[in-house]
């Protein structure tokens, strides 16, 4: 069983420090409520920006320092991504990082640039899902725009109880978000936690709709537009007794 906690917050552009200061307490605050995992939104300490050049950190730079040092002081999981020169690649990529309370550090890169934003001509696309266990719940992240991705979803589904997705986002195709999140979590029959952020950046408008979705559809939801916090169990017997009765999944035909 995780607790997992998705943090709707806003973020000051490019100032990293700025969003330490502001993460910590809301962290904080999670965790003293008992949870075991902390979600924060895609790039969460500099905003969705294209200036790779002047803000990709290093693997151990400052927004990786601060997530694996509160996670060893809180003992809770701290997830979210930001911009990382990246080894083995010949840009920045945006890179979603898994820090454990016992300084576990499992990284993921987002494999679907969002092209509409040229986020491709900035960052190179990942190559590589990624899943980890944690307290029996297999947790597979993805990042914002790989959620309009189908095949991402079904390939990993057959060992995923939960997938984590943090967001930038826009207000302007909510409706998008909230309706993959739930089909997200309906047709693979597993939890997901979607974490978007709040706030506006430079002509954008972004309403948060965080949504913790269940397998079969029940959800927890933030205040849309209000920087909040939505905590929910995840359990991993709920996955299996949901495929056990509704063996749907086993009815795939591979393509």
């Amino acid at each position: 069983m995780l607790r997992i906690a998705g943090i709707q917050h806003d973020i000051v552009w490019e100032k990293p420090a700025e969003n330490f200061a502001n993460a910590t307490p809301l962290i904080e605050a999670a965790v003293d409520e008992g949870a075991t995992m902390v979600v924060l939104s895609e790039m969460w300490s500099t905003g969705f920006s294209m200036n790779s050049v002047e803000i990709a950190e290093r693997p151990d730079g400052p927004t990786s320092t601060f997530m694996k040092d509160t996670a060893a002081r809180t003992g809770a999981w701290i997830v979210g991504s930001f911009p990382e020169h990246t080894e083995g690649y010949d840009r920045p990529t945006n890179r979603l990082l898994m820090a454990g309370p016992d300084g576990e550090d499992h990284r993921y890169s987002k494999i679907h640039p969002f092209t509409y934003a040229k986020e491709d001509e900035h960052y190179a696309a990942g190559r590589e899902r990624l899943t980890v266990e944690v307290e029996g719940v297999r947790v597979t992240p993805l990042i914002c725009y790989d959620l309009r991705f189908t095949d991402l979803f079904w390939e990993a589904a057959a060992t995923t109880d939960c997938y984590v997705l943090p967001a930038n986002w826009p207000a302007a195709r909510q409706l998008h978000w909230s309706t993959l999140l739930r089909a997200r979590a309906i047709e693979n029959q597993a939890y997901v936690v979607g974490v978007n952020r709040v706030g506006s950046a430079g002509r954008l408008d972004y309403s948060g709709d965080s949504v913790i979705v269940d397998p079969l559809g029940a959800t927890i939801e933030a205040p849309p537009g209000e920087v909040a916090t939505i905590i929910g169990d995840i359990d991993p017997a709920v996955v299996a007794r949901v495929r056990a009765d509704f063996p749907f999944m086993q009815d795939r035909v591979p393509r």
